[in-house]
């Protein structure tokens, strides 16, 4: 049986990788399904736009003067790009802390070019390059104006973190004591939820009106509007997150997340799209989202001209030669 996302080698199918898709609108109604809709999944960095409420809600960022690409950073999986390190920085001088406060670790950024550069400076990595050094520098913010213990951001049973599992909670619609909890990728707690009710947090995130408590409700709206506004924030250079909300200029919010998640939320439907990717390969995951805007008829010729190698996306050799695609074959099933 065919699978719904197909890899060509030339002409010949190669690989396939199956699908999980749920479409619901922010009152919490299933529309559209693919796969199991339910489907228990770790959202991962999807959850960010979630994890960044309490650094809203509770005043920090208002009291450290946050900008909305700094906001907006709270929310990337970024690429390590210097805008990106530039701003953790500033956020980090203004709360008081040094980089050092950082729980994130390190890895190679994926703005490579960076990379080579501190190569030639004699450098070593730091947590600033890691793609969570803005989520974590938002929890430390709040935290520190908290007055709480900076040290142990990251521990489950700090307050930070229980304010974010409430929210959650309350956004996705989804009780707290049936989300599971392990560890993110940069030490954080990470939540496991139905895809269904990823996909309604990003429905309230594109469209929270009288869907949640007013305080709630405009704290989504601020970083909705944060992450549309500075889509360079949430990714960096040729990512899909940054090429999807800039083309479609504040119809859309978009996160992705680690083993091949992706969420969208239509800003004008007030609907949400969540996809995960059975076998966690990333290089579905776009051609899933567009194939999924294109059903729902959120498709425009000329945007789908520009985010073409998203829509079908291509294989490439190691001399950057295109010698096969990557297509979806699927149609969503009506609830």
């Amino acid at each position: 049986m065919s699978k719904p996302i197909l890899v060509y080698r030339g002409e010949y199918l190669e690989s396939s990788h199956d699908v999980h898709i749920a479409v619901v609108n922010n009152k919490g109604k299933l529309l559209y399904s693919y796969g199991n809709p339910d489907r228990l999944t770790f959202p991962r960095s999807s959850m960010k736009p979630f994890q960044a409420v309490p650094l809203i809600e509770t005043g920090a960022a208002e009291h450290f003067r946050y900008t909305p690409a700094e906001l907006s950073l709270s929310c990337a999986s970024h690429s390590g790009e210097q805008i990106h390190r530039q701003a953790v920085l500033h956020i980090l001088e203004r709360v008081g802390l040094s980089e050092e406060a950082l729980q994130c670790g390190t890895h190679i950024p994926r703005d490579i070019d960076s990379y080579k550069q501190l190569l030639r400076d004699g450098k070593d990595l730091t947590p600033v390059f890691s793609n969570c050094s803005g989520k974590h520098s938002g929890m430390l913010a709040t935290a520190a104006y908290m007055n709480e213990d900076v040290s142990s951001y990251r521990e489950i049973h700090h307050p930070l973190q229980q304010r974010i599992l409430e929210a959650i909670e309350d956004i996705c619609s989804f009780p707290k004591e049936e989300i599971k909890l392990s560890v993110d990728g940069c030490g954080v707690p990470v939540h496991q939820l139905p895809l269904s009710h990823a996909a309604l947090g990003f429905a309230r995130l594109a469209k929270p009106n009288e869907t949640l408590a007013p305080k709630r409700a405009v704290a989504l709206e601020t970083i909705r509007n944060a992450m549309i506004q500075h889509p360079e924030m949430v990714g960096g250079t040729d990512r899909f997150d940054t090429d999807l909300m800039k083309i479609y200029d504040g119809r859309v919010v978009a996160k992705a997340g680690a083993e091949a998640v992706q969420c969208i939320g239509l800003v004008e439907e007030g609907i949400g799209i969540a996809i995960k990717v059975e076998d966690g390969a990333p290089r579905a995951t776009s051609v899933a989202a567009m194939e999924v805007l294109k059903q729902l008829g959120i498709d425009d010729q000329q945007i789908f001209e520009v985010l073409k190698d998203y829509v079908i996306a291509p294989v490439l050799n190691a001399r950057n030669d295109t010698i096969g695609i990557i297509k979806a074959d699927f149609v969503l099933e009506k609830a």
